[in-house]
């Protein structure tokens, strides 16, 4: 049987990015804003789509999918996962859509932004390929990560990736109430 991970606040605090596709375009940035490299060194670019992986090798690897939440009566897939080692299938691709078009097609350090599956998808399943956090969970003691968010809305869709003091990048939650606090994620 395989065993699914539900990520969770504070569970897999580092995290890389690998592209699916490469771009030979050069991004001209503000002098202030910092790009989110991905594994190869390349800036990501809101126009490609990228695996999450772990930096973390053995049990604590793996790749981050879309599959369908247990005990869920969804009509898609609606649950944010990752694989419990770093052997195994590749993740489900995903696209970061910032929330300042102004810097042009790049991703910054500090930056609000949406997350969605790059997957084709009906029309029915679409708000299922976008991140949000969930609810308070009593009973696991934590809020989880889940489908069906909003991109550019003020909930609980933003993200914000930040390097990490290791290797790799983390990535937050953040609230749009909050004016500073962002709970680490990934």
């Amino acid at each position: 049987m395989k065993c699914l991970f539900l990520l969770c606040l504070c569970l897999v605090p580092i995290v890389v990015f690998s592209s699916t596709f490469t771009s030979q375009n050069p991004i001209n940035l503000p002098s202030d804003a910092t790009p989110v490299l991905d594994v190869t060194g390349k800036e990501l670019d809101s126009h490609l789509s990228y695996r999450i992986i772990s930096t973390f090798w053995g049990a604590l690897g793996g790749d981050v999918y879309l599959g369908k939440s247990p005990n869920s009566d969804a009509p898609c897939a609606n649950g944010i996962f990752r694989y419990n080692s770093d052997v195994g299938p590749s993740g489900t691709p995903v696209r970061f859509i910032g929330s300042s078009s102004h810097f042009g097609q790049g991703i910054f350090e500090n930056e609000l932004l949406n997350i969605q599956f790059a997957i084709s998808t009906s029309k029915l399943c679409v708000s299922y390929t976008i991140w949000k956090v969930g609810d308070y969970d009593a009973s696991l003691g934590t809020m989880l990560l889940e489908t069906g968010g909003t991109i550019g809305q003020a909930d609980s869709s933003w993200f914000k990736i930040v390097k990490s003091s290791q290797l790799g990048y983390n990535l937050l939650y953040c609230p749009v109430t909050s004016t500073m606090i962002c709970p680490l994620f990934l």
